[in-house]
């Protein structure tokens, strides 16, 4: 693996990252057996992949940023942020989605992507945050605990956990620029 140079830090998404993007993400896919029938066109057209992932967009019935956690050229991660929730995010789903690529994890990159994340929320004005992850996504239940989330329950199959953006200290994002 890699050694990385540069503390990571979110950014919106760019090209910068293309090569590691796509080795990482593709690696992710294959190896959780999830869909990469976008993986061609992200290929072959980078420039439009990273401008339909740029800005504030609606997906899910509301706004919300994408981002990208990096470091230098190396891609880690992604965290997207929903600006409000519709009835059905409120249940499952909630504010934040997130997760690492394969070669990144087991190295704390999650908790502090998180981090940096919720003080993106703060910047927005989201004044309480909810995520949500399966029963069995322990790792993602660790990452949710160490930034603060308490749980509330379960909905629609997942674990419910609030996190008080405002009452976070301005330093959990360390290190993150």
């Amino acid at each position: 693996m890699t050694e990385l140079t540069e503390p990571p830090r979110l950014v919106r998404p760019t090209v910068a990252v293309k090569d590691s993007y796509l080795a990482g993400e593709r690696a992710t896919c294959l190896a959780e057996g999830t869909e990469i029938d976008w993986f061609e066109p992200a290929r072959d057209d980078f420039e439009e992949f990273v401008a339909a992932r740029s800005g504030i967009r609606v997906r899910w019935g509301v706004p919300y940023t994408h981002y990208w956690y990096v470091s230098g050229e190396n891609y880690l991660g992604t965290l997207v942020i929903r600006h409000s929730l519709t009835p059905e995010l409120a249940e499952a789903g909630g504010h934040i989605g997130y997760h690492i690529v394969l070669p990144w994890r087991r190295q704390g990159h999650a908790t502090r992507m998180l981090a940096a994340g919720l003080a993106e929320c703060a910047q927005l004005g989201l004044g309480r945050v909810l995520l949500t992850c399966l029963p069995d996504n322990l790792a993602s239940r660790r990452v949710i605990l160490a930034n603060g989330g308490v749980p509330d329950g379960q909905a629609r199959g997942e674990d419910r956990f609030w996190i008080d953006v405002e009452s976070r200290d301005s330093t959990a994002a360390h290190g993150i620029s």
